[in-house]
């Protein structure tokens, strides 16, 4: 197994954006030539790609991981040459006695002495930083030094940037929403970190468009979008959604709730929404969370009724928005049953002929 000598490991972990940060990376890294291999949390698993690639005689120059808090839990060996943890908000927090042991968790991504990419925005993540090591940060606001990554104003327009340096207006990106701006910064950290020329990096970033149940546009009709979220299984998934698309919502929330606090939503909810739907197990669990915020709450027996009375709170330039803040099981599947039944859902609401399909 000498590969490890000839290569380059890029580690992902945070409670949200994992999966769309591996993938953007593992795309910027083709468009770099750099022979990739993408594994983990994401699927397949690390040791099947490894197997796979040896079997092949395949070796890859980069691998891109993404890991689970679970799967940091019994990693001792990992020494990525850059890492990040995007974020850190409630989640399996069935598993964890609280958010400090499942942040130490996903703290274990920086053993070993490669380059820490670390997240601006969030306290947490920045109490991670270890002495002695080199550091990327990123954030939506501009970067304090000429080697982070964040948001400029040139030409009169909003940039990604390094340091003072443009890089992609913000307008021009597929991925829609301020936090898949983040996520998108947190990819080129990474991908500087492990000295990709940026040329073809952000060719990748400019034609990436995003991941399936990821704040991911459906459909629109009568002025109004549909966007389907329901990988936001979690509060800070939610909050990401709603703070970043940028025009009020009607939002459909609601599930098993995995013990988390939802009274995080309740300043996004005043701030953004239109109207809330809520469904499933813990719906009185998040009406209670976010009472005395504006937007009326609502209730619906299922995901047909909860779209149509979305779509009645809604007007014209809103959207209807899809992010659960919560796991599927009590009424679905999974996450992409609920997205499935979600879809079908806005197709009734109207004629085909009347959509605009996404």
């Amino acid at each position: 197994l000498g590969w490890r000598e000839n290569c380059k490991v890029i580690a992902i972990t945070g409670t949200n954006g994992k999966t769309t940060v591996t993938s953007l990376v593992g795309a910027m890294g083709r468009a770099a030539g750099m022979n990739t291999a993408v594994a983990g949390n994401i699927s397949p698993a690390a040791l099947t790609e490894l197997m796979a690639r040896l079997d092949a005689n395949d070796p890859p120059g980069l691998w891109v991981l993404e890991l689970s808090s679970f799967q940091l839990e019994t990693t001792a060996t990992l020494a990525a040459d850059a890492a990040v943890v995007l974020n850190i908000s409630d989640d399996h927090l069935d598993r964890y006695a609280g958010l400090d042991g499942y942040a130490a968790a996903k703290a274990r991504v920086f053993e070993g002495g490669g380059v820490q990419v670390l997240n601006r925005a969030d306290e947490r993540v920045m109490a991670m930083r270890r002495a002695g090591r080199r550091v990327f940060t990123f954030g939506l606001d501009r970067p304090p030094e000429e080697f982070d990554f964040g948001v400029v104003e040139h030409a009169g327009e909003h940039w990604l940037a390094r340091g003072t340096e443009p890089l992609a207006a913000l307008y021009e990106l597929p991925l829609a929403g301020l936090h898949n701006a983040a996520n998108a910064l947190a990819a080129l950290a990474l991908c500087r970190a492990v000295d990709l020329p940026l040329p073809p990096v952000l060719r990748a970033l400019q034609t990436f468009r995003g991941l399936a149940h990821r704040v991911q546009k459906v459909a629109e009709f009568g002025g109004i979008a549909f966007y389907d979220d329901s990988k936001g299984t979690n509060v800070g998934a939610t909050l990401a959604a709603l703070q970043g698309l940028g025009r009020k919502v009607a939002l459909i929330a609601g599930g098993e709730g995995k013990g988390q606090d939802f009274s995080p939503l309740k300043a996004a909810v005043e701030a953004h929404a239109r109207a809330v739907v809520l469904i499933g197990r813990d719906a009185l669990l998040i009406e209670s969370a976010i009472q005395g915020a504006a937007p009326p709450v609502l209730h619906a027996a299922d995901m047909n009724e909860a779209v149509r009375t979305a779509f009645a709170a809604a007007r014209p330039g809103d959207a209807v928005l899809l992010s659960p803040a919560c796991a599927s099981f009590d009424m679905f599947r999974n996450y992409a049953h609920r997205a499935e039944v979600f879809v079908a859902a806005v197709r009734a609401l109207a004629p085909a002929k009347e959509w605009k399909w996404s």
